[in-house]
C-alpha cells in the first residue's frame, strides 16, 4: 500500500463512526460531552403534539430507505477520488467592517462554507447552521477536517438576531460554534427537539425556541418559519437517539425578499408545498452535496437539488453543503459541475460563490468556475435518484 493510500484509508477509517452517523449507519463507538442531551420532561410532552412524533420518534412525511450498513462501511473504507482538494481552496476573506452596514438592496447572502451561511434581509440579520470548528465531529482529532478555515472569523461576525440550526447532525450543529455565539446572547431556532442539546450545554431556555414544521416565529420585520424536510437525526455514535429530535429547513419572508432554506433532506413533493405557501422566492440555498446512491433519500444531489428549487419557486438558485468536508464519495467538485448542467437544463439562474463570498440577487455573480478542473462522475454515471416518488415529482 502505497503512502497517499495508507493515508487516505486511515482518514476515512478513523472517520466511519463520525460519517455514518450522518447517512443512517449504526456503529459501536464511544459518545462524549459533543452529543448532548436529549428530550425530556416538558420538552417529551410538547412533541408528543406533533403530528410528525409517532412512537418516540419523528418521522418524514415519506418514508427513507435505510442504506446497507456494512455495504456503506465498504464503499467509504475504498473512498473515491479526488474527494479532497490537493491544493488551497479559492476563499474571499471578510473582515468586520464588510459588514458594518445592512445591504442597500434589501437581500445579501454570504456563504461561509458547507451550509453556514449569513442571511441579511430585509435589514434583518440571520445565521443558518454555524460551525467554525476544524473539524465536523464530536472529537478533535479524528473526523471530517474542514478543506478551508473559515473566511470570516466568529468574532467578526456582525451582530446576529437569530440563529437558526435545521438539525443536530454535527457539520449543522457544532457545539463549540454554538457555544461561543449563545454567550454573545443571541437567538437560537431550532427544530423540536434540538432545544435539549443547547440546555445540556448551559444555553438558557431563554435564547431557545423550539419549532415544529409550519411553525413561525417573528425576528423584527421577518416572519422564520420551520419547513418540512425528509432527513433524519441523531448525534449518538451508536445512534440509540436515532429520530428523536426533528429535523427541517427554514423559510424566512419579509416585507420585501423571501428565502429558503432547505435543510438537509431528500426529494420529497413538499418542496411544491413549501413553494405555495411560503414562495416564490428570490434565493434557495439548497443542499447539493455529499449525496450517494446509497442514501438518496436523505441527500438531494445536484440534479434534485435543481429541481427542488424550481418546485419551491426559487429565483437563484445558491447550493450549500458541499466544498467544505469530505462527506461522501464523490469528486470535492463534482457538486458544483453537475449543478451547473442540471440548471441549464431547467432554465433555473445559479450563482456559485466562493466561501466567504456574497450575492445580492440585485447584482447577480458571473457564474466562474473558481474551483479547479479534475474528473467527475455525471448524472449518468451517478444517478442520485430518491426512492416513492410519483413520475411527477421527478420533472
Amino acid at each position: 500500500m502505497n503512502l497517499a493510500l495508507r493515508k487516505n484509508w486511515k482518514r476515512r477509517f478513523l472517520a466511519i463512526p463520525i460519517v455514518l452517523t450522518g447517512i443512517g449507519g449504526v456503529l459501536m463507538a464511544f459518545a462524549c460531552a459533543a452529543t448532548g442531551a436529549t428530550p425530556s420532561g416538558d420538552a417529551i410532552e410538547r412533541m408528543k403534539i406533533s403530528p410528525n412524533y409517532r412512537e418516540d420518534r419523528f418521522v418524514n412525511t415519506l418514508p427513507v430507505t435505510e442504506p446497507p450498513m456494512f455495504k456503506a462501511i465498504k464503499e467509504w473504507i475504498k473512498g473515491g477520488d479526488h474527494t479532497v482538494p490537493q491544493n488551497p481552496v479559492s476563499v474571499v476573506k471578510r473582515d468586520k467592517e464588510d459588514f458594518e452596514t445592512l445591504p442597500q438592496s434589501g437581500l445579501r447572502i454570504t456563504w461561509i462554507g458547507h451550509s453556514t451561511t449569513l442571511v441579511e434581509i430585509d435589514g434583518v440579520r440571520l445565521l443558518l447552521d454555524p460551525i467554525w470548528s476544524e473539524r465536523s465531529s464530536p472529537y478533535s482529532r479524528t473526523g471530517p477536517k474542514r478543506f478551508h478555515g473559515p473566511p470570516l472569523a466568529l468574532d467578526d461576525l456582525p451582530h446576529i438576531d437569530a440563529v437558526l440550526i435545521s438539525h443536530d447532525h454535527y457539520d449543522h450543529l457544532d457545539k463549540w460554534t454554538v457555544i461561543q455565539l449563545a454567550g454573545k446572547g443571541y437567538r437560537f431556532a431550532v427544530p423540536l427537539g434540538v432545544g435539549a442539546r443547547l440546555r445540556g450545554w448551559d444555553i438558557p431556555d431563554t435564547q431557545i425556541q423550539e419549532l415544529d414544521w409550519w411553525d413561525e416565529i417573528k425576528v423584527k420585520a421577518v416572519t422564520v418559519t420551520a419547513t418540512p424536510a425528509r432527513h433524519f437525526s441523531g448525534r449518538s455514535l451508536v445512534m440509540a437517539d436515532r429520530d428523536e429530535t426533528l429535523w427541517a429547513g427554514f423559510a424566512v419572508v419579509g416585507p420585501e425578499h423571501r428565502v429558503y432554506y432547505t435543510g438537509d433532506t431528500g426529494m420529497f413533493p413538499g418542496f411544491r408545498e413549501i413553494g405555495n405557501r411560503l414562495g416564490p422566492f428570490d434565493v434557495v440555498m439548497a443542499e447539493t452535496g455529499a449525496y450517494n446512491q446509497l442514501w438518496a433519500d436523505m441527500h438531494l444531489g445536484p440534479e434534485q437539488a435543481v429541481q427542488a428549487v424550481k418546485d419551491a419557486q426559487g429565483k437563484l438558485m445558491i447550493p450549500v453543503h458541499w466544498g467544505t468536508f469530505d462527506l461522501a464519495l464523490h469528486a470535492w467538485t463534482e457538486p458544483a459541475e453537475r449543478v451547473i448542467v442540471a440548471a441549464a437544463e431547467q432554465a433555473v439562474p445559479l450563482a456559485i460563490p466562493r466561501p466567504g463570498e456574497s450575492v445580492e440577487p440585485s447584482k447577480p455573480l458571473p457564474l466562474l468556475r473558481w474551483w479547479p478542473s479534475i474528473p467527475w462522475q455525471t448524472a449518468e454515471q451517478h444517478p442520485v435518484v430518491s426512492s416513492g416518488l410519483s413520475q411527477s415529482v421527478q420533472q
